[in-house]
């Protein structure tokens, strides 16, 4: 990433009457003060139509919610206004995303509505809306358009999001799925997704050649778009090179990709900011819709380290897998943006900040490249959590951090870090990964002076290799090494994202402990 923001909220002052629409002005201050941001919490509740009581905690949630609810309605209203101001390319590009972004928020706080979603859910769908809130706001100061940002700070939905992220941060059991499987996977799919040939199987093959159903995997993806049912749908995309952008977006559930092989199957690209885009719309390959998986391909974007941002694989899906698959780029490569993610037996090549977002993801037995970088420094990770009740963060485990081929006979020349903070409350944790003689005695690297030093979460445990000493490790406050398993255990499959949920019925092995 190249660009940090700062911003702080616009509130106007108000003046509480002994009761308000029905509130008591005591009853409202005292729900309030055990949120984050009282104020508005103060003003929106007085000013609530509803007048629902609120008796317990579970009914102040619900208020919350909807509070938090009818402001993004009303931010996407507003932003919807700014289209006539769009003086060029770039302005409406990043207005654009903030069109979607708002849609995916309205989403996700309606989602979080369902009595059928556990506290974990909910907790992940807050988080994954005050994510889209900041990627809207990054998008419009990547091309230093602050003029607009106004306006979208105004409405207070970012902090009454972070009210509802810290009224649920209760403790709560993982979600439980009968056989071990969840909701959303029929006895049809369970057999299709342990077949170890699944391409067999495929509802449509996608094949430069011809010689398949369609010759775009565009193609393919609006087939799935169209399809009846909502069983898993199996995209077989044969060994070629598909120069093209492709998304799948998120009504396009239940998807599986599935390649030739890495580096046999490969989809390219070449977008990025340097190009004119925004971070979010350079990935060559984009997916949002639940439950996608892929496995054996490379996503690729070409357009090389002097470009700036240029993302190869963009993932909001919850629930998404990918394995045996390779990430090749170099600025921000992976942009890990949201929801629950698992990768696994992956290969992930870039310089700077290459690995990215605010999911919650774990990488387990991938291989990390780092490349030889234009400005000679490179950061591996830069998490993406602004909010310090947000469950996520990136877990690397059983991983090999090295050096690709180009960077080795420089790599002397070249500091290559950890990660940096790319937001306040940034965390990464590394372990049982080995670490190669490429990395910094530092391990880890400031964004800028001291900004997120103490309130970030990074840390190690129990990783080999020539990096990986920690004798002369940064000493911010945020820094620590793990040397309790209890503490490690935290940042497991079984632990981060629930994985003994909802992995098995994807077929992909994975190890849910240390």
């Amino acid at each position: 990433m190249a660009v940090r923001i700062v911003l702080t909220f616009l509130f106007v002052p108000f003046l509480l009457s002994t009761t308000v629409l029905g509130y008591n002005s005591d009853e409202v201050m005292s729900w309030c003060s055990k949120t984050p941001n009282p104020q508005p919490c103060e003003y929106f509740l007085s000013h609530d139509q509803e007048n629902t009581p609120i008796k317990y905690a579970s009914d102040f949630l619900k208020i919350s919610t909807r509070l938090a609810l009818a402001r993004a309605m009303k931010g996407k209203f507003t932003t919807y206004s700014l289209g006539s101001k769009c003086r060029n390319r770039l302005e409406k590009a990043a207005w654009e995303d903030c069109l979607e972004l708002y849609e995916d928020i309205i989403l996700w706080l309606n989602q979080t509505t369902s009595s059928k979603c556990t506290h974990y859910d909910v907790q992940t769908w807050l988080s994954t809306a005050l994510t889209n809130l900041e990627t809207c706001r990054t998008g419009f100061t990547e091309f230093g358009m602050t003029d607009f940002i106004l306006p979208l700070m105004s409405n207070n939905v970012s902090k009454l999001i972070s009210n509802t992220l810290a009224i649920n941060k209760v403790p709560y059991s993982e979600p439980s799925y009968k056989d071990g499987f969840p909701s959303w996977v029929s006895p049809g799919d369970r057999k299709l997704l342990q077949s170890s040939s699944p391409a067999s199987q495929a509802n449509i093959v996608v094949a430069i050649d011809g010689s398949g159903n369609v010759k775009t995997i565009k193609e393919a993806v609006d087939a799935a778009s169209k399809r009846s049912g909502s069983g898993r749908y199996v995209i077989y995309v044969k060994a070629g090179t598909y120069n093209e952008n492709v998304e799948v977006g998120k009504t396009v559930k239940n998807v599986m990709f599935v390649g030739d092989g890495i580096g046999k199957t490969i989809v390219t690209g070449s977008k990025s900011v340097g190009g004119g885009t925004t971070t979010f719309k350079s990935a060559t390959f984009a997916v949002v819709g639940d439950n996608f998986i892929a496995r054996d391909m490379t996503f690729r974007n070409t357009a090389g380290a002097n470009n700036h941002q240029a993302v190869a694989l963009r993932s909001g899906s919850d629930f998404s897998v990918f394995y045996k698959c390779s990430f090749e780029g170099y600025q921000d490569t992976l942009y890990v943006h949201s929801q629950r993610q698992f990768y696994r037996e992956c290969d992930i090549y870039g310089t700077v900040d290459f690995i990215f977002g605010n999911a919650a993801v774990v990488f387990q037995n991938c291989n990390i490249y780092a490349r030889n970088p234009p400005n000679k420094t490179n950061t591996i990770t830069a998490q993406g959590r602004t909010d310090p009740n947000q469950n996520t963060g990136i877990s690397i485990h059983n991983c090999r951090v090295t050096a690709a081929s180009d960077l080795k006979p420089v790599q002397s020349s070249v500091k290559t870090y950890l990660g940096r903070p790319w937001k306040e409350y940034s965390r990464t944790v590394f372990m049982k990964t080995f670490l190669d003689s490429l990395i910094n005695p530092a391990g880890w690297m400031p964004w800028s002076g001291n900004f997120a030093l103490n309130t970030l979460y990074y840390g190690e445990y129990m990783n080999t290799g020539s990096g990986s000493s920690t004798a002369n490790r940064v000493n911010w406050k945020g820094y620590r090494v793990i040397t309790s398993s209890s503490e490690a255990s935290k940042f497991t499959v079984g632990s981060f994202i629930s994985g003994n949920n909802w992995l098995p019925a994807t077929n992909v092995p994975f190890t849910a402990g240390l």
